[in-house]
């Protein structure tokens, strides 16, 4: 059994822990019974994951497949990894999505997309990633009694992701110390009215409202701070024909949305600028986490 799981972008600018997109990059597992158990990594990160005394996937799987058929089987893993650590490309969230998923699969029961999105939630506290990676496209989440929401849009071909990774890394954890505890209400109603524009703007397929509409006072410019060049590829984005580019999740990533004509020359402005990035050109997932046989 193989299952596929795409990385995301949180938050878009002011949709603070409640908005994300899927994108086409993936991480990749293929699980079978084993003799013994076996763990093979590929791709991002490959040393520093192989050096962890415990990997979060197999961790995960075993909890979850124990509890669900009372059996010790050992399986091997095979992970390919295209989404690196640390860079607000929702690594831990397709992590999470991914192995619940196998384990349920592996255990021969059925397990739909919303029911996996109620038990993700219980290890990543924000639906931001964890929605997306399971449904794909842009998705807007709440929590209400423990229960997440979600509606799902799915992003046409016409428009290209463009992602600016930088090398050095950002911690979420050390990140969100940085935010205030107390906002001024006119930062609150500049988030909100925003962050219900943005959503518009995706549901109605209104691109050129994206630049007003993914503006933030929440958290952008306190995590950016950790790492300034970040403000210099955001402007060098709009300069270079970006419709939007936001801090992804809490960084180091930038994410930008542009036509899809435009995509080639805005990825080949911000590789020749910014020495110290990766720039990839992505295609939006709209479907989400998916399992083969």
């Amino acid at each position: 059994m193989t299952i596929r799981v795409p990385a995301t972008s949180a938050n878009l600018g002011p949709g603070f822990d409640c908005l994300g997109l899927s994108l086409g990059l993936y991480n990749t597992v293929t699980i079978k019974p084993a003799n013994f158990q076996t763990i093979s990594i590929q791709g991002e990160n490959k040393r520093i994951l192989q050096q962890k005394a415990n990997n979060m996937f197999v961790d995960i799987f075993y909890q979850y497949y124990k509890d669900l058929t009372n059996e010790k089987t050992k399986f091997s893993f095979d992970l390919t990894n295209s989404i690196p650590l640390s860079r607000g490309l929702g690594s831990s969230s397709a992590v999470i999505t991914s192995a619940i998923a196998s384990a349920y699969k592996m255990a021969k029961i059925r397990l739909t997309k919303n029911e996996l999105l109620q038990l993700s939630i219980k290890l990543e506290k924000h639906p931001d990633n964890i929605a997306p990676a399971i449904y794909g496209g842009f998705v807007v989440s709440t929590i209400e009694d423990d229960t997440v929401m979600s509606l799902k849009k799915n992003i046409p071909n016409t428009i290209k992701a463009v992602v600016v990774i930088h090398k050095k890394t950002i911690s979420t954890k050390k990140s969100r110390k940085k935010l205030p505890h107390i906002y001024e209400k006119t930062d609150t109603f500049f988030n909100l009215s925003r962050s219900s524009l943005l959503t518009a703007s995706f549901f109605s397929e209104n691109w050129d409202l994206l630049r007003v509409a993914s503006k933030d006072k929440f958290h952008e410019t306190y995590r950016m701070e950790l790492l300034p060049v970040l403000f210099d590829i955001q402007k060098h984005s709009y300069d270079s024909g970006a419709l939007m580019c936001s801090l992804s999740g809490s960084g180091s990533t930038m994410f930008c949305l542009c036509y899809e004509n435009d995509a080639a020359k805005l990825s080949n402005k911000l590789s020749s600028k910014f020495s110290d990035c990766r720039v990839k050109i992505l295609d939006f997932d709209n479907q989400g986490i998916k399992s083969y046989e």
